[in-house]
């Protein structure tokens, strides 16, 4: 009976079939409760992905966030793009609610594809639970034993800034590319805490390590990345920007375990040199829990080494592009770092109470330049009731924070790069709206070295250069889409003060 009709079915029945099938079971998987946020109407398989724009995916979220807010008053709507559902907040006050009022269902980070690949889930960016909690919190210990917030890590900076002035006066006045000496500059700091050394800028093999990170960083806003995070099953199979991360991501791995393998031949547990040092203390004393293992020692390395690189050094490099853009600005800067510091002793963390316009335009550069525009994803560790609407258990939750730091209701010129937003009677003031660091239990751990390396660098430079544009050379601020939103590529000149 069943070989006969097996041999009945046509193939154009057998195809509607298996059509029908795959159309009841997308429904089934994406089905929402009732209270569910609003959201777009809903495509078979491919969800919501046709309102993408992957050269800006700032304007779709935009357009929605008003659309959404005008029906139902709120800030709140979900997406599904592929395999994967999505709710996106925007706002102070939505972001405030899901990442610290209610931080605790929003603490688990989702398995994305590509972060998967590039961070693993075993470190500091994508690991859960209790294993998340143990690998912050020896992380934050560490990074103060070895000077974060103290005056040893400071004096490691300032050598440093003394190395990228050097680099840059190389230059003698002629237009150039600061990106990978800025990124070589703020690299050494994360280096010679987990590596326990730094690297010359003319090191060849490391030059390419940077460049490396940065094409793997850059692609991930390339659209086959972007198509590999909705259907990894079979965007894997494809050619792609994905291949160059995975096989650069192999690469990467394969510098930190050279390190730490190196770093085992000599090991001495009576000695901590570095960051290595003390995780390989931790392993040797783990007691069977499984927290510090190699693998995870290796995740959290490469975790520190890219997120420590790649946003402080973006931040300067769009802070260079603003100054020489803006010359009465970059003027004002210096005349502050002239009467406060002068032109002989270098810049120290102490002075920085003392020089409110330089402190503002840097958080002026952090709010414009907007590097994590989304932030870093969430996941729902339960089912979280959120201004009205049902967020089920293993949702996506994604904070706009975009539409915090350029709310026309919390700054008076958002569009405008005005460092005015930061002063108030001559002092700096603090903004609630203020948030390129994220806010919650989930803020960067980086944020106190990241804080005090944009200080340091960015009034060494401006205390040695003046920044202008090349001659007959037009500046703008087209940005290149990745991991960070960092400005594409530009030259400018260094001219000696």
């Amino acid at each position: 009976m069943l070989h006969f009709l097996w041999e009945s079915i046509s193939v154009q029945v057998l195809l509607v079939f298996l059509v029908v099938f795959l159309l009841v079971a997308d429904y089934m998987k994406h089905r929402k409760p009732k209270s569910f946020p609003p959201h777009p109407f809903y495509l078979p398989i491919v969800g919501h992905m046709y309102l993408m724009n992957f050269s800006n995916p700032m304007m779709p979220v935009q357009k929605l966030n008003e659309k959404y807010g005008d029906i139902f008053g709120g800030d709140i709507f979900g997406v599904d793009m592929g395999s994967e559902s999505f709710v996106i907040v925007n706002g102070l006050r939505m972001v405030k609610e899901v990442l610290v009022n209610q931080g605790e269902n929003f603490l688990y980070r989702p398995e994305m594809p590509l972060a998967g690949e590039l961070f693993s889930n075993r470190g500091l960016l994508s690991s859960n639970g209790h294993l998340w909690k143990q690998q912050r919190r020896f992380t934050l210990s560490t990074l103060r034993n070895f000077g974060l917030g103290k005056r040893s890590l400071e004096e490691r900076i300032q050598e440093e800034c003394r190395y990228l002035v050097d680099a840059f006066g190389d230059e003698q006045r002629d237009p150039f590319d600061p990106h990978f000496k800025i990124n070589n500059a703020v690299s050494n700091i994360v280096c010679s805490i987990i590596f326990g050394n730094r690297f010359e800028y003319r090191d060849e093999d490391f030059q390419k390590l940077l460049r490396l990170i940065d094409e793997t960083l850059t692609l991930n806003g390339a659209i086959m990345s972007q198509l590999y995070n909705a259907f990894p099953s079979i965007i894997k199979f494809f050619p792609g920007a994905h291949q160059t991360i995975f096989r650069n991501t192999r690469l990467m791995r394969s510098f930190v375990k050279e390190k730490i393998d190196k770093r085992k031949e000599g090991w001495n547990p009576s000695e901590s040199w570095d960051f290595i040092d003390c995780y390989l203390q931790e392993i040797a004393k783990d007691n069977g829990e499984g927290v510090f293992q190699e693998e995870n020692l290796m995740a959290c390395a490469v975790d520190l080494f890219l997120a420590g690189t790649e946003t402080t050094s973006t931040t300067i490099r769009w802070a260079l592009l603003y100054m020489a853009m803006h010359p009465e600005i970059q003027a004002r800067v210096q005349a502050e770092i002239d009467t406060v510091i002068g032109q002989v002793r270098q810049p120290a963390l102490d002075d920085r109470s003392n020089m409110p316009y330089t402190n503002a335009v840097i958080h002026e550069v952090q709010r414009k330049g907007n590097i994590i525009p989304f932030g870093v994803p969430r996941m729902t560790v339960k089912d979280t009731v959120v201004d009205g609407f049902c967020i089920p258990k293993d949702t996506v939750l994604m904070a706009n924070l975009t539409s915090v730091v350029c709310d026309k209701n919390e700054w008076e010129t958002p569009a405008n790069f005005n460092p005015g937003h930061f002063l108030k009677d001559g002092q700096l003031c603090k903004r609630e709206s203020f948030v390129p660091f994220s806010i919650g239990k989930c803020s960067c751990p980086d944020e106190l070295l990241a804080r005090t390396e944009l200080f340091l660098f960015f009034t060494a430079l401006l205390q040695k250069f003046t920044f202008q544009a090349p001659p007959d050379t037009t500046l703008n601020l087209q940005f290149k889409m990745g991991i960070t939103w960092g400005p594409k590529p530009y030259k400018i000149c260094a001219v000696p003060r």
